[in-house]
Order: structure tokens, then sequence, then C-alpha cells
């Protein structure tokens, strides 16, 4: 097992227009549980989809988050919390005026691959994510069956 992070030298990823830092990885939980945190502008979220490997749990920090989950809508503000199991079809948007922060944890792990290989390492926290690009978006739809992640179509 790897040495946790030190604050400040965990890797940080723009992954389709949002900002993600690992704050442990599967390699370092020996696969049990990936965490880390979504930093999201307005308007910005996930598109439809359906983990079938792991559960997530959704802890926000900042701004306020709508997350429709096996197609009912929640809205979620700093200190909420929401959770996402597995095979069931959910989504999130940041739906505020300001961008949002929210802590998530993957279980098990294995997200933290998916999202090393599909998004753009950043030297730091302070580094805006990239807007997503036609490639950027490409390479998550190619890579996704590989992790067990079914994209939905929209709506």
């Amino acid at each position: 097992m790897n040495p946790l992070p030190v604050s400040g030298s965990a890797p940080v990823y723009s992954v389709v227009g949002d900002r993600y830092t690992f704050l442990l990885t599967g390699s370092q939980t020996d696969g049990a549980y990936f965490v880390f945190e979504a930093f999201v502008l307005p308007g910005n979220g996930t598109p439809p989809h359906i983990h079938h490997l792991e559960d997530e749990a959704f802890y926000v920090i900042d701004g306020e988050f709508e997350f429709i989950i096996a197609g009912e809508a929640v809205r979620v503000g700093a200190g909420g919390f929401v959770f996402g199991r597995r095979d069931i079809p959910h989504h999130f948007r940041n739906v505020g005026s300001v961008p949002g922060r929210m802590i998530v944890t993957v279980t098990p792990a294995g997200l933290d691959d998916f999202f090393a290989e599909i998004g753009t390492r950043l030297p730091d926290r302070q580094t805006a994510p990239l807007p997503p690009s036609p490639e950027a978006i490409a390479k998550l739809v190619e890579a996704a069956p590989k992790y067990g992640v079914e994209l939905l179509p929209p709506g």
C-alpha cells in the first residue's frame, strides 16, 4: 500500500470541465475505496450514467447541486449528503451561481483509474479546469465501458 499523500501533493485532474483532486486512491486503500474533491463550475456536472461496479456518496461542501437518481430530483446545498447506489441511473449538476465543491467517496475504488485515463493532469488545486472538448468527451465515451460505466442518453 502506498503512503498517504502529503497535503497539497494530491493528484489533480481536469475531467470534462470539472476539477477532481484525488484525496485517497485505490492504491492507497488496497482497492477498498477512492475519495476525491470535485470542484464543479456553475452549470457543469455529469451526464446521465450508471456505475455497474461501485457505489458513490456525495457530501456537498459549497454550492448547490441537483441530483437526479432513478428519475427523482433532489437539490442539495452545503452540508447535504446523497448516496448513489450501483446499477441505479444518476447524474448531477451545479445549479448554483458559484462554483460548488463536494467530497465524493467511491466504493470500491476504480474510478480513480478511469478519471486518470480520461482526464488531463493539472499542476495544482488552484488551476482552473479545462473546458470540455470534443476530444475529452470522446475519451470518456470510449473508456467508460472498460470501467463498468454505462453512459445514458440525456433526459
